[in-house]
């Protein structure tokens, strides 16, 4: 991974936050495959740090939340008996937390959908906020116990239950239900309604299947590996929050948010980096 400049480094990150595949990545800049996979862990593992630090005593007003489908080694139905019920075969389901007004990703974990994993999730994004919020969700069952368990009476939280049906005639194989209707649905303290919803953390949710392959419906590009997904998600919410601007906003979330006045680039996230090796290599000489 030495052998690597910084300008390689720049242009492989920047071709898998483009939503190129590890492939296509090697086709385009002519680095082997265990190189692009290598630093792919090395920098998703420092973004994950950095994020894990820097997301602290955020003073949001409202959050919602979401879960988005992938697959790991194999879809759920062809994971081999040996495999099966183990975490890192078949459907992974990542979880994630917006603020509305600056688009920041507060929080992410990428788990299971159940309610073990869904206090996890809470619980994470609850240690990262100052004050009382406004929380939405879908109707998924497994938020109700996690989100007292992880604020109890110290927030607004209303479900949003969208209600589905599906016409005559419309029974293909890939074609989304129809929504119906929607029910708002107070469960904690008093959310306003006006601001019940979840049309922003579903429009992340393309973001995320638009600039990672890997959640690509009908894809080859899938993770073959658990902790791969893991880095995949991690440098990609690096550089949503802190490079890309956003369209409306015109700043990144993280500027928004007020965690930094500076607008970075990839090779902030490459200087990062480096400055982790350099920490690294000299603990190993100390």
């Amino acid at each position: 991974m030495n052998k690597l400049s910084k300008e390689q480094r720049i242009r492989i990150i920047g071709a898998l936050i483009e939503g190129n595949s590890i492939r296509s990545t090697v086709r385009m800049t002519g680095i082997a495959k265990n190189t692009v996979v290598k630093l792919l862990a090395e920098v998703g593992s420092i973004c994950a740090e950095y994020q894990d630090k820097t997301l602290r005593n955020l003073n949001c007003k409202q959050i919602q939340c979401d879960e988005i489908w992938s697959y790991c080694y194999a879809k759920q139905k062809n994971v081999p008996k040996d495999k099966y019920g183990q975490f890192g075969y078949g459907d992974v389901w990542t979880w994630t937390a917006l603020d509305p007004e600056s688009k920041l990703i507060v929080s992410w974990y990428v788990g299971l959908r159940n309610a073990e994993h869904a206090k996890i999730f809470m619980n994470d994004l609850a240690e990262r906020l100052s004050n009382k919020i406004q929380l939405t969700t879908d109707g998924h069952s497994a938020y109700l116990e996690a989100v007292d368990e992880a604020f109890g009476c110290k927030i607004d939280y209303a479900m949003l239950v969208k209600l589905y049906g599906r016409e005559k005639g419309q029974e293909g194989r890939y074609s989304p239900p129809n929504c119906i209707g929607a029910r708002r649905k107070s469960l904690i303290g008093k959310p306003k309604k006006e601001n019940v919803s979840t049309s922003l953390i579903e429009r992340q949710n393309l973001t995320m299947r638009m600039n990672m392959r890997r959640f690509t419906r009908l894809t080859n590009a899938f993770s073959k590996k658990i902790q791969n997904l893991e880095y995949a998600v991690a440098l990609h919410f690096m550089y949503y929050n802190f490079c890309r601007i956003h369209q409306t906003l015109r700043i990144t979330p993280a500027m928004a948010a007020g965690i930094t006045h500076k607008l970075w680039n990839v090779g902030d996230i490459v200087t990062l980096l480096e400055s982790e090796e350099i920490k690294d290599n000299s603990k190993a000489i100390g």
